[in-house]
């Protein structure tokens, strides 16, 4: 079966999208930084928005216990999640501009790795590497955009989970209270919404509006 060409793609979105948003959507550069159940879905939802350029960062392998919220395949159990996920989203967006860092982030160098990256996904399930990303990016790069997740564990309502801006430029997704350090399972359903909102978020960045 032939591949629709780039142009037919991007002609197919900007009918959804209307010209100026889909211009500025393949003009965008975005990060997502974690793979996991919120970084994967969401990254998937931006592919198929028509992101034009893409950067994927993690340095952990897909699990088995990773199969019932992220966007993997069980063949792709032991492979990096960069790999599996850059493979996946070129099956959805084959002329979407990906780069792929396979590494863990550390104050000492997420500014290098995030220099070109005009949009922050944070996608972090642990609450230190979430908040040395954080700070790292107000701090260090104001100029950036920042959309950070912030509880999304367990059965609660999914209606609990919404998008707060902080600043004009911080907003973060979640219910804020919920955590897996709790107990509480984390489900694909309540995670795949709370990855839509952090696509969503950056799609109304991209196209100036910026409240919630």
């Amino acid at each position: 079966m032939d591949i629709p060409s780039q142009k037919e793609i991007y002609h197919a979105l900007e009918e959804r999208h209307g010209a100026e948003l889909q211009r500025r959507l393949s003009e965008a550069s975005v990060a997502v930084c974690g793979l996991g159940g919120l970084g994967s879905n969401t990254a998937i939802a931006l592919a198929r928005a028509g992101i034009g350029h893409l950067h994927i960062i993690d340095f952990d392998k897909v699990d088995i216990s990773n199969i019932n919220r992220q966007q993997y395949f069980i063949n792709q159990t032991g492979q990096y999640k960069t790999d599996a996920l850059y493979d996946n989203l070129l099956k959805i967006m084959p002329y979407c501009d990906i780069k792929k860092t396979c590494i863990k982030l550390t104050e000492n160098n997420i500014c290098e790795i995030l220099e070109n990256d005009n949009i922050i996904c944070e996608a972090f399930d642990d609450a230190e590497a979430k908040a040395e990303l954080v700070n790292c990016v107000l701090e260090k790069m104001p100029e950036k955009y920042l959309v950070a997740g912030s509880g999304m564990a367990g059965l609660s309502s999914s209606n609990t989970i919404k998008t707060k801006k902080i600043t004009r430029k911080f907003y973060i997704c979640g219910d804020g209270e919920s955590d897996i350090s709790d107990g509480i399972g984390l489900a694909a359903s309540r995670v795949m919404v709370c990855a839509g909102h952090q696509a969503h978020m950056v799609i109304r960045i991209i196209n100036e509006n910026f409240e919630v």
